[in-house]
């Protein structure tokens, strides 16, 4: 999955920049931080897309009937 074909539309994304950052300079400790951090995120993201899915499994519910 390329990020640049995803978010092609949306200059300046901060998930592509994120992507793009020079690792070299930080630390074990800054690292870790970073990880924690991305985790986190994955883990809120994971959240929103299973309402997404429940919130669009009841409309294709209810409008079926």
């Amino acid at each position: 999955m390329d990020l640049d074909e995803i978010f092609a539309g949306k200059p300046g994304d901060p998930l592509t920049a994120l992507m793009r950052q020079d690792l070299d300079a930080l630390s074990v400790d800054e690292l870790d931080a970073r990880i924690a951090a991305l985790e986190a995120e994955i883990e809120r993201t994971r959240g929103k897309r299973a309402r997404a899915v429940d919130h669009r499994a009841s409309a294709d519910e209810l409008f079926r009937r």
